[in-house]
């Protein structure tokens, strides 16, 4: 396993997320099917990391497991030194799924407010800390709308900020930006690096989608099919200009190191080489 160096040091007290020996069996009426075999991972405060792999190899399911949304069956987990359920209770970290999953009663700031009424925040600090999220997101003049009057990628933004509400470390995404266009989600891909850069917080990002993963991600971790395992941790090495992420622009996307780190993602996943033309297109 590679790309390691530089983070597997790191002491508990400073990564996000410490994953040892994780496994993952479930109970099914065929007979038990293990999802994930002996993860291990660490993930720096303030770091990207994307988990890519083939349908069925548990990706999801580690990011249920570090949201304390589901339990492993063995190893151990850590969220910034504490166990997932008191990271949970300690509103550590915040979640954006694939569905926005917005109360289509509710405002646009209403909507983003929600973490922060549940947790009894004062009605004039919630409604500071909603117009800052907003402004960061880029919906300031939408904040009176209602979910149905707002297009796909703009749903997502709001989802975004609600999961930054109580200004969590880390922020734990599962394909949020799956079901949207590839226009749109390569807008958003811009948008949540400039957000990831600007608050700070790690991310740990599931994706099915390569180019998605090396322009979002400081590494990626290429996991097998089931059991899931970590077959390979790349670092993202995207030249100068791109070595921090706030630098990042849609003009990385034509650069050769991109089409270099995404070929090496794919050959991670295939588990061999693959023939490339000159700007790292894949030949069959």
């Amino acid at each position: 396993m590679s790309g390691q160096t530089g983070f597997r040091e790191a002491r508990a007290a400073d990564a996000a997320v410490e994953i040892s020996g994780v496994d993952k069996v479930f109970e099914t009426r065929s007979g038990q099917v293990q999802a994930l075999d002996t993860i291990e991972l660490t993930v720096a405060a303030g770091e990207f990391v994307s988990l890519i792999g083939p349908s069925g190899c548990g990706k999801s399911t580690l990011m249920r497991i570090i949201a304390d949304l589901d339990e492993p069956t063995g190893g151990t987990l850590a969220v910034f030194g504490k166990s997932a359920r008191q990271a949970r209770l300690d509103q550590e970290y915040g979640i954006a799924f694939q569905q926005a999953g917005l109360l289509p009663w509710r405002t646009v700031a209403a909507n983003v407010a929600l973490p922060l009424e549940l947790h009894g925040v004062a009605s004039a600090a919630r409604a500071s800390r909603v117009a800052e999220l907003l402004e960061m997101v880029g919906l300031s003049d939408f904040a009176d709308r209602y979910p149905d009057q707002l297009s796909g990628g703009m749903q997502q933004r709001v989802a975004i900020a609600r999961a930054l509400a109580e200004q969590p470390r880390l922020l734990l995404m599962d394909e949020p930006f799956g079901a949207l266009d590839e226009m749109t989600r390569e807008k958003m891909q811009t948008e949540l690096v400039r957000i990831s850069a600007e608050t700070g917080a790690a991310v740990v990002f599931v994706t099915h989608s390569i180019p998605e993963a090396v322009f979002l991600s400081d590494r990626v971790v290429v996991m097998s099919p089931r059991p899931g395992r970590v077959r390979e941790i790349v670092p993202m090495r995207l030249g100068t200009d791109a070595s921090a992420r706030a630098a990042r622009t849609e003009e990385l996307r034509e650069e050769r190191s991109f089409f270099e780190m995404v070929t090496a993602v794919r050959e991670a996943l295939h588990g061999s080489p693959v023939a490339t033309g000159p700007r790292g297109v894949e030949h069959r």
